[in-house]
């Protein structure tokens, strides 16, 4: 399903409203089961209160990715970020609670009641984890072709690649296409494809010929859309199931006539003043953790070398801007002048810029260039020229992250760990024009709840 220019799966939707529901309820009417006496309010008074809470919590449990597709977790995996949520959202309510007095009961209370959901989310996932998830709600397609380009459907094997889908075979579109799919997975059909996609529950058909001007069976084709088939093309199909666009499948005509890339003069002004209010804000609250982190830098280099290290990156529309970091590595990391990806363990970082490194707190001077607008809270992560120019040449589509403003979290970072190579980039450019082609305002702020955790896990750290 498509939300705000994000596609999300159906299962996790239906599972993040059940769950949403039932903290509901559970405020309501299975906390006040375990004392009565402390519930002064009346039931009508307390809707309000018990909406927020179970907001909080089903937004604690994404920030864990728990509502998403792509997380391979086991079961342990999966209840140690639910703990982790679960505690985040108690220490957000009894803060809140704290500064503006919100719920009528005590803080023992919240208390029990994130107990009982805890305990409760245990049970609905089991569930839906053994009897939903991969289950229901699943498209049944059809592809057309059988070459490399459809072959690339069949390489999706993992579990969590096949959430949204349930691949019904493969149609060959001419007796000279390679086959490159499976023999018992190609379809031996009449002509009448929509009397067979009927017959067989086919809700979806993708396609997906090597070769566009080979004849396809136009007549059936339409008669299927008109049955109310949807017909989609590849490129469309995988941006959908794998939230990224396929560098390897991409056509000019698909970028041409591709719904997104569009400007929005009010999404603009409404993002960029939710980067001023967001960056003033953060950059007072986190000016004593911005000291600390000074200090210990200079007691470590024992006052040599600079504590800020400002880098030339490249930014919106190509132009260079400079961007500030704490200084994590030795001051001649870069002597001689080569700019150097950073590789595991590396031996230019410093003990502190270790350790800052891996809650990113080297990363928060660039609140000050989000605040004067050379970078957002969220984009792609802007790089060095140098290697902009070596991508560029690898893939003329690198340029075209640089038409959005680049940021402080993004896409690319909470689907891919660090990038370190020019292959990295290139699976992270995938992400990035995803991004590009259907940023807003709400799939912002979707991926910053999403930032929670790879901060809290380290994921990506060098």
């Amino acid at each position: 399903m498509r939300l705000f220019g994000h596609f999300f799966h159906a299962q996790f939707l239906l599972l993040a409203v059940v769950e949403y529901l039932s903290f509901v309820s559970v405020y309501l009417f299975v906390s006040p089961l375990l004392d009565t006496t402390r519930i002064s309010a009346p039931l009508a008074q307390r809707w309000p209160e018990a909406a927020f809470a179970g907001m909080v919590l089903v937004l604690a449990i994404a920030s864990m990715g728990l509502y998403d597709a792509r997380q391979r977790e086991g079961i342990k995996g999966a209840l140690i970020r639910l703990m982790v949520a679960c505690l985040s959202g108690l220490l957000t309510m009894t803060l809140l609670d704290a500064l503006f007095p919100l719920f009528t009961t005590d803080a023992a209370y919240i208390g029990e009641y994130v107990l009982l959901a805890f305990v409760y989310s245990i049970g609905l996932r089991i569930y839906f984890y053994k009897f939903v998830d991969g289950n229901v709600l699943q498209r049944r397609v059809l592809v057309i072709g059988a070459g490399r380009r459809a072959a690339s459907i069949d390489k999706l094997r993992r579990k969590t690649d096949q959430r949204g889908f349930e691949l019904a075979g493969y149609i060959r579109t001419a007796m000279d296409e390679a086959v490159q799919v499976g023999n018992h997975k190609l379809l031996d059909i009449d002509d009448d494809i929509c009397r067979y996609a009927i017959e067989h529950h086919i809700d979806e058909i993708i396609i997906a010929p090597d070769d566009r001007r080979r004849k396809l069976p136009l007549e059936g084709l339409i008669d299927c859309r008109m049955s109310g088939i949807a017909i989609t093309d590849l490129l469309d199909f995988f941006e959908r199931e794998t939230e990224k666009i396929r560098l390897d499948l991409i056509q000019p005509s698909w970028l041409i006539y591709a719904e997104g890339f569009r400007r929005n003069i009010l999404r603009s002004v409404a993002k960029r003043a939710f980067d001023i209010l967001i960056s003033s804000v953060m950059l007072v609250i986190c000016a004593p953790l911005m000291a600390l982190t000074a200090i210990a830098i200079l007691l470590e280099s024992k006052g040599r070398g600079p504590v800020l290290y400002r880098q030339e990156r490249v930014g919106r529309d190509g132009r260079c801007f400079n961007l500030y970091k704490f200084r994590s590595m030795r001051a001649d990391a870069e002597k001689d002048g080569v700019a150097r990806w950073a590789q595991p363990n590396d031996s230019r970082i410093t003990g502190v810029g270790s350790w800052i490194r891996k809650y990113r707190f080297d990363e928060l001077p660039q609140l000050w260039n989000i605040f004067v607008s050379d970078m957002s809270l969220v984009g792609p992560r802007p790089e060095r020229p140098e290697f902009v120019e070596q991508l560029s040449k690898v893939n003329a589509l690198y340029k075209e992250r640089h038409r959005v403003t680049p940021g402080l979290a993004g896409w690319a970072q909470v689907c891919y760990p660090y990038g370190a190579s020019r292959k990295d980039s290139m699976e992270k450019l995938q992400y990035d024009l995803y991004y590009v082609k259907n940023h807003g305002l709400l799939f912002d702020f979707y991926i910053l709840v999403q930032t929670a955790e790879i901060i809290f896990f380290k994921k990506g750290v060098r």
